[in-house]
């Protein structure tokens, strides 16, 4: 799994970003971006290797299992899924829309030390975690060095 790491200028740029969509709004004059066709938003991932697995860690507040779709495909880990707004609430009556709402889709390459027949997953408190066991011949070991 290869995995990227972020400059502190990206972030500030991101963050800066956000910011100015909160204060004029998500309004198209102001978005150079197309809108996202596959999906409206994307929840936010850790993912930790350890000695014997992978784990991914998801952050899907207020969202059931039956909302969330994990699928492998060719070593390819998809976590599809849609968040809905409340609807006893009209959206007039925001003062304030931060959190996300809509579709969203996040995919992973794997690596080949993953055992895809193993992988496990809970749901719990908003935080979706998958644990991805790797097989056994991809687990290091010491190799003893004899004296001849």
């Amino acid at each position: 799994m290869t995995l990227a790491k972020l400059s502190p200028i990206f972030s500030e740029l991101t963050a800066t970003k956000d910011r100015l969509d909160r204060l004029f709004g998500r309004d198209e004059l102001w978005n150079s971006e197309p809108a996202m066709s596959v999906a409206d938003w994307a929840p936010a991932v850790d993912i930790v290797e350890g000695e014997n697995d992978l784990t991914i860690k998801v952050e899907l507040p207020g969202m059931e299992a039956k909302d969330i779709a994990v699928s492998i495909d060719n070593n390819i880990l998809t976590i599809k899924g849609e968040r809905r707004i409340e609807k006893d609430i009209g959206k007039e009556n925001y003062h304030r829309l931060e959190r996300a709402f809509g579709r969203f889709s996040r995919s992973f390459s794997l690596p080949n030390s993953v055992d895809l027949s193993e992988i496990r997953a809970e749901n719990k408190g908003g935080l979706l975690t998958l644990v991805l066991p790797k097989k056994t011949a991809a687990k290091p070991r010491a190799v003893e060095i004899k004296v001849a």
